[in-house]
């Protein structure tokens, strides 16, 4: 019925809260092509898009769900780190500030694609640098925006949030099931 178009495997875990029947796809999509023009939200939702593009040619009647998670602090885009010293100096320049988290999610259908968004404030407690060394050697963030998890171990570096904490772990919900009720699959449906 639904593609997930995304190789996460938190995006599966929360798409699995529910009992909507799913597939995962990982799309066949250069993210890194696509140059980053100063507005974060635009960025993920041009990345959004094109992962759902990528896969919409070889699934024309199936409707495809994509995301993209950025992390935004004082105009720097922070991605998925490419290193495990970059994920570590992501976490070094978080410490004990704010940064915002913004998830574009996309469905496509038909050939139209349909888009919505999450915008979260994370602010991180101000810890020792052993600490964020003891935090990123136990969970090295290498595969999510800004290297780092809001789930799990991740409680301990978190200190406070402002929206929604599945934005942050990859999926906004409301988001989700707001643009999947437009497409007729209304997610109340499938608790």
């Amino acid at each position: 019925m639904l593609i997930l178009g995304s190789s996460s495997p938190r995006r599966k875990e929360i798409l699995g809260f529910f009992k909507i029947p799913f597939e995962q796809k990982s799309p066949s999509f250069d993210e890194e092509a696509e140059p980053f023009e100063g507005d974060p939200l635009t960025y993920a939702t041009k990345l959004a898009k094109g992962k759902a593009e990528s896969l919409q040619a070889s699934h024309p009647n199936r409707v495809i769900l994509t995301a993209d998670t950025i992390v935004f602090k004082e105009g720097k885009l922070y991605c998925k780190p490419k290193s495990s010293e970059e994920a570590f100096e992501m976490l070094r320049s978080f410490n004990g500030s704010w940064h915002t988290v913004f998830t574009a999610v996309c469905i496509a259908k038909e050939g139209k694609l349909l888009s919505d968004y999450e915008e979260t404030q994370v602010l991180f407690h101000k810890v020792p640098e052993i600490d964020l060394r003891h935090y990123h050697k136990a969970f090295s963030g290498q595969d999510m925006a800004g290297g780092y998890g809001i789930q799990m171990g991740g409680s301990i570096i978190i200190k406070r949030i402002e929206g929604c904490f599945y934005n942050v772990m990859g999926l906004p919900i409301t988001a989700v099931c707001s643009l999947l009720k437009k497409v007729g699959i209304d997610l109340w449906h499938y608790l």
